[in-house]
């Protein structure tokens, strides 16, 4: 299961992310970030919350990656030990700003 919360406060949007990131739920997140980032130039992922996140998961953290490239930035914040490994192992870690 994943929970997804949204706060946008202008052309800035936070979506913070609770549960399992993984092929059942990244569909779901893959939506939200797309319906949500029209006008969007500063986007923060906070995945503090986040389990686990499977190669669907960062699937769509790319893709959202890509589309901030072109009209901003993105940020992924507050990863877990577990979550970071997973960037460090799969090369996410050079390609997402993680703070």
């Amino acid at each position: 299961m994943l929970n997804i919360k949204k706060e946008a406060d202008g052309s800035k949007l936070t979506m913070s992310l609770e549960g399992r990131l993984d092929t059942t739920t990244a569909p779901q997140l893959e939506e939200e970030v797309k319906s949500s980032l029209a006008g969007v130039t500063d986007l923060t992922m906070n995945i503090g919350e986040l389990q686990y996140i499977s190669s669907a998961g960062l699937r769509v953290l790319l893709s959202a990656q890509k589309t901030m490239n072109k009209q901003g930035s993105m940020v992924v914040k507050n990863a877990s030990d577990e979550v970071k490994e997973i960037f460090d192992v799969t090369g996410f870690s050079d390609i997402l700003t993680i703070e």
